[in-house]
């Protein structure tokens, strides 16, 4: 540990930048919208919390393969005056890499819903992981 403060007080900038940096990464993970969760944590609430799961993918990519219990709302219409989300329980956004999703989660953060997530790595993660996915 002394060797970790001297590290710091002899490369005092050195130090400064890395965390300066790593503030920064946290700041623009936290902007980008929505907390992450994992494939499996997604489950748990689905399972515990009675999380509501929207694909945000296009239908045809959602008739190929979805979530079980998934709802499919197009990114497009996220913003549409008419959609009302729940505020009562947790809204966990699906799209395919996880980046749509993230937008997603901020927009609805603006309008007040904040218990919103978006699944990590997106359908193609959830593929990775080999779980199942319904398909109509």
């Amino acid at each position: 540990m002394e060797r970790f403060v001297e590290f710091f007080v002899n490369h005092y900038i050195l130090a400064s930048a890395f965390f300066g940096l790593i503030t920064a990464y946290f700041i623009v993970e936290i902007q980008r919208g929505g907390r992450k969760v994992s494939a499996q944590l997604l489950t748990q609430m689905v399972n515990k919390q009675k999380a509501l799961v929207i694909d945000l993918r296009d239908p045809n990519e959602f008739k190929q393969g979805h979530i079980t219990g998934s709802q499919n709302i197009p990114y497009a219409k996220i913003s549409d005056k008419n959609q009302t989300f729940p505020k009562d329980r947790p809204i966990i956004f699906v799209c395919q890499l996880g980046q749509v999703a993230g937008a997603a989660a901020k927009q609805l953060k603006s309008q007040g819903v904040m218990d919103v997530y978006k699944l990590e790595g997106g359908i193609t993660n959830w593929k990775a992981l080999s779980l199942p996915l319904v398909k109509k």
